[in-house]
C-alpha cells in the first residue's frame, strides 16, 4: 500500500469490530434505524465504516433481511439463511467500484467544499446542499434498494442545513439511511443527537497506528513511527498528518529543548520559533502548538496517575526527557504552566499576534517554572 485511501475507497477497517457488529445486528435483525451517529476523534476511521456501512446496504438492497421470499422454486436454488458476519465488500463489487468513484445514484454524500472562488474551503455546510439531498431522496431509489445520505462533518451544518437535516430525520422516507460522522456531536442539535442512533468509536491501539503508518508511509523509519504513534492519540490521520508537517522534527527539536532545562537555550527556542512562525507554515505552528501541550499534559498525567509513558507510545529516550521535567517542578505548576500556554496558543490565533513571540513566551514560561521549582 501506497498511501491513505479516501473513506469511500478504503476497503479495510481497523479496531472498530463492535460498532460494525452492531450496525450488522440491527440489519440482520430488520429493525435498521433509520438515522446513525457515528462519533469520535478525528482520523480513526469514522468516515470510512460510515461508507463500509453504506456500501453493504447498496450490495444487499435486493430485499430485507427478514422479508419472506416464499419457497425457491428450485431446490438447488434456494437462498442463503445464514446472516453476513462481516460488512465487508469485495473491491471489485459493482457498488463497491461505483461508490468509489462517487457515481453511485443512491447514496449522497455532503461535505464542506471548496469555496465559489475556489481558494479556501468552504467553513459551513450550507442548507442547499441538505436540501438537494432531501430532494434525491424523495425520489424513487435508483436500483429499486436503499437511498443513503453521509454527511461527514455534520457538526458544520450552519443553522438552516441542520434544521433541514432534522427535519428529514424526523419524516424519513422509506428505506431510506442518514450516516451522520461528527468529531464533535455536542455542536449538533440535541433533537438530531435525540433522532439517531449513536456509535461512539474509540481511538486506535498504539499497535494498530503504528502497523498503518508501517503500511501507509514504508518510507518512514521505525523510530520515527515510534514518535508518530506518540503523538498521534489512537488516530492514524492525526499521524499521517503529523508525518507531513515535519512533526517528529519538531517534536525531536522540542524535546532538545526540554533537556536544555532549567537553562532555557535561547538560540535553539529561536530556532524553533521561527521554523514553526513563516508566513506560509500554519501546519507546522498548529503541529508545534499540540505537540508542547499534549507533553505537558503527558507529563502531568505521569505525575499525578503514575501513567507509564511508554504506554503512549513514546521512545525510552523521550519518556526520560519528558519525566525528567517532573524532577524539575511540581505537578501543580506545570498544570498552571499548561493552561496559560494553552491559552497564550488560542490568543495567537484569535488576536493574530506574533506567533514567534508568542512561542518564545510559551517556552519561557516552562523556563521560569523550572528555575522557580529547583
Amino acid at each position: 500500500m501506497t498511501g491513505p485511501l479516501l473513506p469511500r475507497e478504503n476497503p479495510d477497517l481497523f479496531g472498530h469490530d463492535a460498532a460494525e457488529r452492531q450496525f450488522l445486528d440491527a440489519w440482520s435483525s430488520g429493525r435498521l434505524h433509520h438515522g446513525w451517529l457515528i462519533t469520535g476523534p478525528k482520523g480513526i476511521g469514522k468516515a470510512t465504516l460510515a461508507y463500509r456501512f453504506a456500501r453493504f446496504l447498496l450490495a444487499n438492497s435486493s430485499r430485507p433481511p427478514t422479508e419472506d421470499v416464499g419457497p425457491a422454486l428450485f431446490d438447488d436454488d434456494e437462498l442463503p439463511t445464514v446472516a453476513p458476519d462481516s460488512l465487508a465488500i469485495d473491491p471489485e463489487h459493482p457498488v463497491f467500484r461505483r461508490v468509489a468513484a462517487n457515481g453511485h445514484a443512491d447514496l449522497q454524500s455532503i461535505e464542506r467544499g471548496m469555496s465559489d472562488d475556489g481558494k479556501r474551503m468552504q467553513t459551513i455546510i450550507p442548507v442547499d446542499k441538505i436540501r438537494a439531498a432531501g430532494h434525491a431522496m424523495s425520489l424513487t431509489a435508483g436500483e429499486g434498494g436503499w437511498r443513503i445520505i453521509i454527511v461527514d462533518g455534520a457538526e458544520d451544518m450552519n443553522p438552516n442545513a441542520a434544521n433541514a437535516l432534522l427535519k428529514m430525520l424526523e419524516e424519513p422516507p422509506p428505506r431510506a439511511i442518514l450516516l451522520l460522522i461528527s468529531h464533535a456531536p455536542g455542536r449538533l442539535l440535541p433533537t438530531i443527537r435525540s433522532r439517531c442512533r449513536q456509535l461512539k468509536l474509540s481511538p486506535l491501539e498504539n499497535t494498530a497506528v503504528a502497523a498503518l503508518i508501517a503500511s501507509y508511509r514504508p518510507d518512514i523509519p521505525k523510530d520515527d513511527r515510534s514518535t508518530l504513534t506518540s503523538l498521534a492519540d489512537g488516530s492514524i490521520g492525526r499521524a499521517l498528518d503529523l508525518a507531513d508537517s515535519e512533526g517528529v522534527l519538531l517534536m525531536r527539536m522540542l524535546l532538545g529543548i526540554f533537556n536544555g532545562l532549567p537553562d532555557l537555550n535561547m538560540e535553539a527556542a529561536h530556532k524553533f520559533a521561527d521554523v514553526v512562525s513563516k508566513r506560509d507554515a500554519d501546519n507546522a505552528w498548529r503541529t508545534a502548538t499540540e505537540i508542547a501541550s499534549r507533553s505537558l499534559c503527558d507529563l502531568v498525567s505521569a505525575g499525578t496517575r503514575n501513567i507509564d509513558l511508554a504506554s503512549r507510545g513514546y521512545t525510552p529516550e523521550e519518556a526520560q526527557s519528558l519525566m525528567r521535567l517532573t524532577t524539575l517542578a511540581d505537578t501543580s505548576s506545570w498544570i498552571e504552566v499548561w493552561e496559560k500556554n494553552n491559552e497564550l496558543f488560542a490568543r495567537a490565533d484569535s488576536a493574530n499576534l506574533d506567533r514567534k513571540q508568542v512561542m518564545i513566551s510559551a517556552l519561557t514560561a516552562m523556563e521560569n517554572t523550572t528555575r522557580t521549582g529547583v
